[in-house]
């Protein structure tokens, strides 16, 4: 296994599925409540981790939430962006489509262009800085209504060169993908990718892996794990070519240790599946670490890892020239 883990940890990689928000870790947190007197109902960062109790999707996103009331100037957002991809770095993520959650924030009184600007200097920072290329795509939050969602898009359009696709997170339940149809829908005509989560083991999962293939017409699932619950579904993603942008750590607080076999199964059904962090700073893992718990439950092989990476970039929503030259530096880190 050591040399395994010193493969995985300089292996090229791609992370499609990483929500911004879920990358604030306690240090920072505290560090940001200092700047904008902010009082945590926390001693100090080792408490606040500690007070990471949760067992399912809405336990989780109460503690997430809560967490973002340190986040009020454009320099908060860039400080955050930063400490995220400076980590990607450490790890070898050559690209990365990062989630932000717009409405997050302006529901509680933080303009839309203080978020937006300070991740993007961040990610023109990181690729002169550090050479890691990032992208932003703009999630609406299901648990809110579709016409905050539509607003919200329209309010993403002046910025339009700065995000590179929409996709649909938070409470999953009562909130179906055909709920946001029309506003998909105007995303799709303003030129945006489309991506959704259909999160792991929630009730009607199926159902909404379905909606989102014949009623939104996705380009990518995030998670999306329960399509194994159905060879038709598996055959359609297949037949549409469609990667699942999984995250085995955030999965086993879900499903505990029955999540282990999932990517095994994915790979072997010949679905296009990735590894990706999800919310690192909550779940204790970012890509690498993912990467190592699923070798560490269902070995893979060198190509085999090889095989997530490359799955990774070729569903990557980039210039197919840019995609070769990480092909490339894939192919050469799996040479002998």
């Amino acid at each position: 296994m050591t040399d395994l883990t010193e493969f995985i940890s300089h292996l090229p990689k791609c992370e499609l599925h990483v929500h911004i928000e879920g990358t604030l870790e306690p240090e920072l947190k505290f560090a940001l409540a200092a700047r904008n007197n902010v009082t945590l109902p926390y001693a100090d960062a080792a408490a606040m981790r500690a007070g990471y109790a949760f067992h399912d999707l809405p336990s989780f996103l109460a503690v997430y939430y809560e967490g973002m009331s340190v986040l009020l100037t454009e320099t908060d957002f860039y400080d955050l962006a930063w400490a995220y991809l400076s980590r990607a770095k450490e790890q070898n993520v050559r690209y990365a489509e990062v989630f932000f959650d717009p409405q997050a924030h302006t529901s509680r009184g933080v303009e839309f262009g203080t978020v937006i600007r300070g991740l993007r200097r961040a990610v023109l920072d990181a690729r002169r800085l550090l050479d890691v290329r990032a992208q932003l795509i703009m999630c609406f939050l299901r648990d809110f209504s579709a016409e905050f969602a539509m607003a919200t898009l329209m309010e993403s359009l002046p910025y339009r060169d700065w995000i590179i696709g929409v996709g649909l997170d938070s409470d999953e339940r009562d909130n179906p993908p055909a709920k946001f149809a029309a506003v998909f829908a105007r995303a799709r005509a303003e030129g945006y990718q489309l991506t959704m989560h259909c999160d792991l083991d929630q009730e009607n999962s199926v159902e909404h892996i379905r909606q989102c293939l014949d009623v939104i017409g996705v380009d990518r699932i995030d998670h999306g794990v329960n399509c194994l619950e159905s060879e038709e579904l598996q055959d359609e993603i297949r037949r549409r070519g469609l990667g699942l942008t999984v995250c085995p750590v955030s999965n086993g607080y879900v499903r505990g240790a029955s999540w282990q076999d999932a990517v095994r199964k994915l790979l072997d059904a010949g679905l296009r599946v990735t590894v990706s962090s999800d919310d690192p700073a909550y779940m204790n893992g970012y890509v690498t670490e993912n990467l190592l718990a699923v070798q560490a439950a269902t070995p893979l092989t060198r190509a085999e890892l090889v095989q997530l990476q490359r799955n990774a970039f070729e569903i990557a929503w980039l210039p197919d020239a840019v995609k070769d030259t990480y092909l490339a530096e894939l192919d050469g880190h799996l040479a002998p």
